[in-house]
């Protein structure tokens, strides 16, 4: 009896473990199966390698600066008793400014003048006299050095009297004024900035073996932090005929108009100097490449070869497409699109969105979808 009952116990575990070996078995194989069952095509979006005129540009930054711009001050010290603008305003060239307490000067000015005109009438009584001899030779050089010194302490005290006013030297925009009516200005004492908005220069520097490149009435494209969205157009206007020491680079200026007065000097910039002669090159959009530390690759679309090197083809007669793995050389980005220096040839399919699940040998299908295309699609600018 017992013998029987060891026997059933054995015989429930050897068909536990059987069931649990087949089981066993059936996952291995259901995962082999897995593995070696072909994986579905990754759908992609893609973009044609196009050959096109591709124009140079040389970037660098820059400062730009007022066509003319100065800082107004005082040669002479005194009073303000009158202020002739206000601040931000518009003025034209000649228009006044300011004018300082000039009574002392106007009263020695009427003294002056008053000895002048006695002076030349001396002198006129003496140039009759010496005619007839009534007076010495000597006597009429006085008089004639008294009028000549006489008329020279009148220019003189003009002078004085004129640097007791400000006048604007050309017209521009005034800025914030610094002083007020009534304050005591010393010598130096700045009044407020004068500049002349209506042009500018942007002048910035360029690396010495970039200067065969460049040439006066070349054409640079500017773009300021103030509006990212919008390009200033200009020309170069001067080189520097000298290379810096310390950092052997070059001064170049450009010109550039400001007729809406958006573009105020100090302004950081950004440029682009247009360089001569667009070469041919290959470019694609921006989003098909990857960039990695390792270097730069995109995927190229190809079709798949059996052993022989005939192209397979799928139940439906189409060519089966896979993602080949190419590193690449770049050059300028620009606009959404980059230059290829190396890797890609004119023509080639590259894919620009869903590569993010690709690898090498990988299959493909081309999608139509709008919404895959601009996944990885540039901002635009607005």
């Amino acid at each position: 009896m017992l013998r029987r009952r060891m026997l059933i116990m054995l015989g429930v575990v050897l068909l536990v473990v059987l069931v649990l070996a087949a089981y066993k078995a059936f996952s291995i194989y259901t995962m082999i199966q897995g593995f070696t069952a072909p994986k579905p095509p990754i759908s992609v979006a893609v973009a044609t390698a196009t050959e096109k005129p591709w124009q140079a540009r040389l970037p660098t930054v820059g400062t730009l600066k007022a066509l003319q711009g100065v800082d107004l001050s005082l040669e002479t010290d005194g009073t303000v008793i009158e202020l002739q603008f206000e601040s931000g305003q518009k003025v034209k060239a000649g228009q006044p400014l300011l004018r300082l307490d000039s009574a002392v000067e106007s009263a020695l000015l009427e003294t002056a003048q008053a000895d002048l005109g006695l002076a030349q009438l001396d002198y006129g009584r003496g140039s009759q006299l010496v005619g007839s001899q009534a007076i010495s030779k000597g006597e009429f050089d006085r008089l004639s050095a008294v009028q000549k010194k006489s008329k020279a302490t009148v220019n003189q005290l003009k002078a004085a009297l004129g640097k007791k006013s400000i006048v604007a030297p050309f017209s521009g925009t005034i800025g914030i004024r610094q002083v007020d009516i009534g304050d005591y200005l010393a010598t130096g004492t700045m009044i407020a900035t004068l500049q002349d908005l209506s042009s500018l220069y942007v002048d910035f520097f360029v690396p010495e073996q970039s200067v065969p490149k460049i040439a006066v009435g070349q054409q640079v494209q500017i773009i300021v932090a103030a509006y990212p969205t919008q390009t200033f157009p200009g020309l170069i206007s001067a080189i520097n005929p000298k290379v810096e020491n310390t950092t052997r680079n070059v001064q170049v200026r450009a010109t550039l108009a400001n007729p809406d007065g958006k573009l105020l000097p100090g302004m950081f910039a950004s440029l682009q100097v247009l360089l001569p002669d667009p070469q041919l090159r290959i470019v694609i959009p921006e989003s098909a490449i990857t960039y990695t530390l390792y270097g730069n690759s995109l995927y190229v679309v190809a079709q798949k070869k059996s052993e022989d090197g005939t192209p397979e083809k799928d139940d439906k007669g189409q060519p089966v497409l896979i993602a080949e793995r190419r590193f690449i050389e770049t050059g300028e980005r620009r606009d959404g699109q980059v230059m290829i220096t190396k890797g890609v040839r004119k023509g080639e399919i590259v894919v620009t969105a869903g590569q993010i699940k690709l690898d090498n040998g990988a299959p493909i299908a081309i999608s139509d979808d709008k919404t895959l295309a601009e996944q990885n699609s540039p901002p635009r600018a607005d």
